[in-house]
């Protein structure tokens, strides 16, 4: 891994040929749009075009110039507590997909680390697989998880995620699904290798209408110790 040098309020590296690089997403022009809208994943121009308005950061991973996954989030404290919102994550789907989703994340990450060190910080989004959980393995207290009742604060900050996603209007606290229109934005990745997945893992996605446009808020935890090991750069 190498750090490349970039213009004045960007940032980028390399992980063997991936290129990662953030930015912020208001300097995205009408092309670097079409050129999202055009990777293949599952959001269109007028997806990505919102994403761009409502989001801080947009981060980007390339091989050989060719983009192969991006995402749009904002670091931000919510009542105090410091969080990592993605609000929008896709990655092609090419035999480079997994070294892609790491490298998208571990940026996360490293800008969380930088902007919260020595702090415990929620990492949010929304999910509309199982397979795609994949994300947030590196997470600790899950929420949902299979074989835990949620309690107050943790469907308390459902319901804060549910409401900075802007889609608290379609939302069921009880089983943190937006019933729908609730993916304007959300992790579409797909693993290389298909994961087995759990019965009880698929069970939380089982009220989740992919059709109507539902998905699944999670939120886990990094803790001050793990995010200065998975922020390293």
């Amino acid at each position: 891994m190498r750090r490349c040098a970039g213009e004045i309020g960007e940032f980028c590296w390399h992980n063997g040929g991936v290129k990662v690089e953030t930015r912020d997403a208001s300097a995205l022009t009408d092309a670097d749009l079409d050129d999202l809208a055009a990777m293949g994943g599952a959001f269109g121009i007028g997806a990505v075009s919102k994403a761009k308005e409502s989001w801080v950061l947009h981060t980007s991973a390339r091989d050989q110039g060719k983009l192969l996954g991006f995402s749009f989030s904002t670091l931000e404290r919510i009542g105090g507590t410091p969080c990592v919102l993605l609000g929008m994550l896709s990655v092609k789907r090419t035999a480079k997909r997994d070294s892609v989703m790491r490298g998208l994340m571990s940026e996360a990450y490293h800008r969380a680390l930088m902007a919260f060190p020595d702090e415990d910080v929620v990492v949010g989004s929304r999910f509309t697989t199982a397979e795609s959980l994949e994300a947030f393995k590196s997470l600790t207290d899950v929420i949902p998880r299979p074989g835990h009742r949620a309690v107050g604060e943790e469907r308390a900050w459902g319901r804060r995620l549910a409401r900075r996603f802007a889609v608290e209007s379609n939302y069921d606290e009880t089983n943190f699904v937006v019933k729908v229109n609730g993916q304007s934005g959300f992790i579409d990745h797909e693993p290389a290798k298909k994961p087995k997945i759990a019965p009880e893992v698929a069970g939380l996605f089982k009220s989740v209408n992919v059709a109507k446009g539902g998905v699944l808020i999670v939120h886990g935890w990094t803790m001050a110790e793990s995010l200065a090991k998975l922020g390293k750069q």
